[in-house]
């Protein structure tokens, strides 16, 4: 899916907070991810979001992405109870410890960032 290769322009210096919590993650926490090149969405917030993964980096077997059609369906969509996309869902074993819908608001490496700081996962 193109909408997840990262973004080459992403200045992880200008979000180092953000990279720093995501990298003391690694190891700890999966994250998957719903999207779609045709959704502008997934194309306005995943490259940014894959920079910072790839700036903290995780490993590729720490990502599970998952591709949806235009009626949203895909693999995991009921499991994971996806309705919007892009969703990033953060597990730490089979517990969600934070989840990224869509546009909150603020960029989704921050928002899950801030999540995970405030999870037990940090401590």
């Amino acid at each position: 899916m193109d909408a997840t290769q990262p973004d080459p322009t992403w200045d992880a210096e200008a979000h180092s907070e953000s990279v720093d919590i995501i990298e003391a993650a690694v190891g700890e926490v999966t994250y998957r991810v719903w999207g779609a090149d045709w959704c502008g969405d997934c194309h306005d917030v995943l490259p940014d979001f894959f920079a910072a993964l790839e700036a903290a980096g995780v490993p590729n077997d720490e990502i599970d992405v998952h591709e949806v059609d235009e009626n949203k369906d895909g693999e995991g969509v009921e499991e994971y109870d996806v309705t919007l996309i892009p969703t990033i869902v953060v597990e730490r074993g089979d517990e969600e410890v934070a989840r990224f819908e869509e546009s909150e608001d603020r960029p989704a490496a921050r928002y899950l960032a801030q999540r995970l700081h405030d999870s037990d996962v940090m401590v």
